[in-house]
């Protein structure tokens, strides 16, 4: 079919463009993503009018008497991807201390839900300065930046205890002794520290240790030339097994993430937020999941983050494409409900559960030229998962997550298992105490990978369902009949919401093109 001048119609997205064509074919609600341009330049606008109080949150984290020496870097230094705007911060250095480069990590409000469901922003900040915490408490081998401080829009801030004047300081360490001696809960380095620039900027943040290149470049800059050599994948998997394996150090009660409360103790007394939460409720798209649910089982997490799929499936406009889609859809939808306990062992139902970073990408962690990890930054998204949930990172291949070859994947998938085993060995009396080579190893050859690799992606799960989880219970997986046998167990009046979908992408599609037709490029 011939395309009309409409389809090379486009509009620019946050990164790029998107013709019309592009645009009604995505799986992805475009109608929405257009709106965010227009938000991000009111945004930055908003960071660049209250830079001087940047500088002076700055100033007041590292405990300077004037913000005159920090200086906020220009926007188009600014780092801006896909959920957070970093901005570098330069101090200059006085007497015998050298300057430092800091950043501030901010969440971008439009992308994460902060509009439609406020304290989102809040709750990425705290998860995060928690991680951070975790992570020095427990695993000290595991190099991240230094976090100095962060603050909420609530207009509480925190800082590192040792930035502290003189007196506080001394008060918060004597406090920590005296807790520790009394065998209680000591609270976190993190210390409750006022100042009024907050109020003044309005969005919470971070403020940590920038990374500059002398010590570590992104493993992205690299990855597609150099993971063909063997030398490199080594270094590279045999740091991260060492990740993995310190975090597998402590295991954890819950599944859940950690927030520091008001007087700064840690706690794991949040959901697990990963990025599909807030990616959704930014949607509009309800989640139902409370900020302060935890899981205590594997089965109650997996319900309920099938359950924000369905949500998914239900409140996203252009969801479904046609009947034979809504089939293809909830016939995996149902299945997957019902077969979870044949992926999962009975025996860790329970736990234990080990802290899991869900966002480590190549571009979250640095590398030197051999590919030694020695940083790994953006720590969002962490959370404690089911210790069968835990595996190697699927982008290993080099593949989407919904186009992974098998037999691309699987001899890399054994490699980084081996690379785990010999760790293990490694740690001889300290390792962990639940084996997660083996683990990992079972759960490739049960199909938990692919179970969970489907739960991790509200769009990606269907073709993961199809291709890697129904065939190992059917070969009649592209048989019509299949959908038409499972769909209607899915709920009450299936084949009606069906056409309720269908009627739902017809509007869609409908305001798509208008906005095409009556929107220029801008």
């Amino acid at each position: 079919m011939a395309s009309s001048p409409l389809d090379t119609q486009t509009r620019r997205l946050l990164h790029g463009e998107i013709t019309y064509a592009e645009a009604k074919e995505s799986d992805s609600n475009i109608l929405h993503a257009l709106g965010y341009r227009e938000q991000k330049l009111k945004y930055f606008t908003h960071l660049y009018r209250h830079r001087k109080e940047i500088e002076a949150l700055a100033a007041h984290h590292l405990g300077l008497a004037s913000a005159d020496t920090c200086h906020a870097a220009d926007v188009e230094d600014w780092v801006h991807g896909s959920f957070n705007v970093c901005i570098r911060v330069d101090v200059d250095g006085h007497g015998r201390n050298p300057g430092k480069q800091l950043m501030m990590r901010l969440p971008l409000p439009y992308r994460i839900g902060e509009n439609r469901r406020p304290g989102n922003a809040d709750e990425k900040v705290r998860c995060e300065a928690a991680t951070y915490v975790w992570l020095q408490m427990n695993c000290p081998t595991v190099s991240i930046p230094q976090l100095y401080g962060f603050g909420l829009s609530t207009g509480q801030t925190f800082t590192l205890v040792d930035n502290l004047p003189f007196i506080p300081r001394i008060i918060h360490c004597l406090r920590q002794q005296l807790l520790k001696w009394l065998n209680y809960q000591t609270p976190s380095l993190y210390v409750q520290h006022p100042t009024k620039n907050i109020q003044l900027l309005g969005t919470p943040y971070l403020l940590i240790e920038y990374i500059d290149p002398s010590r570590g470049r992104m493993l992205s800059e690299t990855w597609a030339d150099g993971r063909q050599n063997v030398k490199l994948r080594t270094n590279l998997f045999h740091g991260l097994s060492r990740i993995m394996l310190a975090m597998a150090r402590v295991p954890l009660p819950r599944i859940g993430s950690f927030t520091l409360d008001s007087q700064g103790y840690l706690s794991l007394t949040n959901r697990p937020l990963t990025l599909e939460i807030q990616q959704l409720e930014n949607e509009d798209i309800p989640v139902d999941i409370s900020r302060s649910t935890t899981h205590s089982t594997v089965d109650s997490y997996a319900a309920d983050v099938l359950a924000f799929h369905e949500s998914r499936l239900r409140n996203q406009p252009n969801a479904v494409h046609d009947l034979e889609d809504g089939f293809y859809q909830l016939s995996a939808l149902m299945v997957m409900r019902s077969v979870w306990s044949c992926f999962f062992r009975r025996d860790l139902l329970r736990g234990p559960f080990l802290f899991n970073l869900t966002d480590l990408n190549q571009s979250n962690i640095f590398v030197d030229k051999d590919w030694n990890v020695k940083y790994l930054i953006d720590l969002e998204w962490a959370c404690s998962l089911p210790a069968e949930m835990i595996h190697p990172p699927y982008w290993l291949s080099n593949q989407v997550i919904d186009m992974i070859s098998i037999n691309d994947y699987e001899p890399l998938h054994s490699e980084f298992v081996q690379a785990l085993a010999e760790e293990e060995e490694n740690e001889g009396n300290s390792k962990p105490p639940i084996g997660l080579s083996s683990i990992m190893q079972q759960g490739w050859g049960r199909g938990t990978f692919w179970y969970s690799l489907a739960l991790s992606s509200p769009t990606a799960l269907f073709k993961i369902f199809y291709d890697f989880i129904q065939p190992r219970f059917s070969t009649t997986h592209d048989d019509p009949k299949f959908w038409q046998i499972t769909m209607p167990y899915w709920g009450f009046d299936a084949f009606d919401f069906i056409e309720r979908k269908v009627k739902d992408k017809e509007r869609y599609d409908a305001a798509l093109r208008e906005e095409f037709l009556s929107s220029s490029p801008r």
